[in-house]
């Protein structure tokens, strides 16, 4: 009995997507919900899990292909079996021999799909072995084929010392959606940026001496982001124009604070969202951050986990920024630039006094946000973190 293997339902939000990887091939055993492939949208990757347990026999769709929602792309087969081969004998894919590529009737077997291909590559049918149903070709053979005869023709022992190699490779669904989006911003929004400085001794203080007594009590590290969201969070109360953002001719005032937190992935930068960050303490904010983090690093972010937000906060610091103007996060009217910490000499009380300083960058809409506003923000956060005791008190 043969089992469709369909793409995961999408969003409304998804029109599409790309399989970017087979984590099985044709003859490979599964299990029920062993995830076979991965299919990448402009916003998350979904994983494509078998619907039952037996051998996969069809692989319809080849890595790289678009595909829609509920689409099948695989076929597996739940009464077949995984033979065992012997010494004497040469492994197989199943226990039932594959058939010939060629029917009885003399005639090549071979999907409208695979034949096609073959001719836009120059691929000989003839040489190719069918891994499909009845031993049919399938797509993914064409390509296989070809892209082992292009290995096998290529030599690393012709390659000349200082040749000028490049390599062109397709955007990602996220990194072509990302560029899209930045553009877009650019266009659209009347984008400005402010600066301030924050010392950050006091914070730095505070870290160093509950940090252990921190980590003890709520399994998780005590770090600076903690710090910066509440710190955001209240001064985000105070300016309810930087927690909008625009529709249309209206602005909406956001009445909860959704803060997005910019996360490194393999495949970008997504931008995961801290719900109702204002009923969060620092336990908890460390916490989410740090799940996020994971999901990001293996691609296990949900939909819902990285849309909506109403104010984002990125941290170029991590990767040694000491200054950078960040990009709105459309349709979100503000966005908070962390950055390195560097020892400077600074003025205090007439003495010039060695501290560790960050530079912060807000950069905002000047269609919803004043300049005003703008200042008086980063320096709410500023006061906030140079005395780290107004946000235990309030103030």
């Amino acid at each position: 009995m043969t089992t469709d293997i369909k793409v995961p339902g999408f969003p409304e939000s998804v029109a599409d997507g790309t399989i970017v990887a087979w984590h099985k091939k044709v003859g490979d055993a599964v299990e029920i919900e062993d995830v076979v492939a991965d299919v990448e949208t402009d916003k998350v990757v979904f994983e494509v899990p078998s619907p039952v347990s037996g051998v996969i026999t069809e692989i319809i769709e080849a890595e790289g292909t678009v595909v829609l929602s509920q689409q099948v792309i695989a076929r597996v087969d739940e009464t077949a079996k995984v033979a065992v081969s012997t010494a004497s004998e040469k492994p197989s894919a199943v226990d039932a021999v594959v058939p010939s590529t060629v029917a009885a009737s003399g005639e090549l077997k071979i999907n409208p799909a695979a034949k096609k291909l073959a001719e836009e590559m120059g691929v000989d049918v003839n040489q190719v072995s069918g891994s499909g149903k009845d031993g049919r070709i399938i797509k993914e053979d064409i390509q296989n084929f070809s892209a082992n005869k292009s290995a096998a023709s290529t030599s690393p022992a012709v390659a000349l010392v200082g040749e000028r190699v490049e390599k062109r490779v397709p955007m990602t669904r996220l990194r072509a959606r990302i560029a899209e989006r930045l553009v877009d911003a650019q266009h659209t929004a009347a984008m400005l940026t402010t600066f301030n400085e924050i010392n950050m001794k006091p914070v730095m203080d505070v870290r160093s001496k509950y940090k252990d007594e921190f980590e003890k009590v709520h399994d998780t590290k005590l770090g600076f982001m903690s710090f910066f969201v509440k710190a955001a969070t209240e001064a985000l109360k105070k300016f309810p124009a930087i927690n909008a953002s625009i529709d249309g001719n209206d602005i909406v005032y956001h009445g909860f604070f959704d803060v997005g937190i910019a996360v490194s992935s393999p495949r970008g930068l997504v931008v995961p969202v801290l719900r109702d960050a204002e009923l969060m303490n620092l336990a908890d904010i460390e916490s989410k951050i740090r799940e996020y983090g994971g999901k990001a690093r293996d691609n296990k972010l949900g939909i819902e986990e990285i849309t909506g937000g109403t104010f984002s906060i990125t941290n170029g610091g991590v990767f040694g920024s000491m200054l950078s103007t960040p990009i709105l996060n459309p349709p979100q009217s503000a966005i908070l630039g962390m950055h390195n910490i560097v020892e400077r000499p600074v003025a205090e009380n007439g003495e010039v006094v060695i501290r560790p300083i960050m530079y912060v960058a807000l950069t905002y809409d000047h269609r919803i946000v004043d300049g005003r506003e703008a200042v008086q923000f980063l320096v709410s956060i500023k006061e906030s973190l140079e005395d780290p005791v107004r946000l235990v008190l309030d103030l």
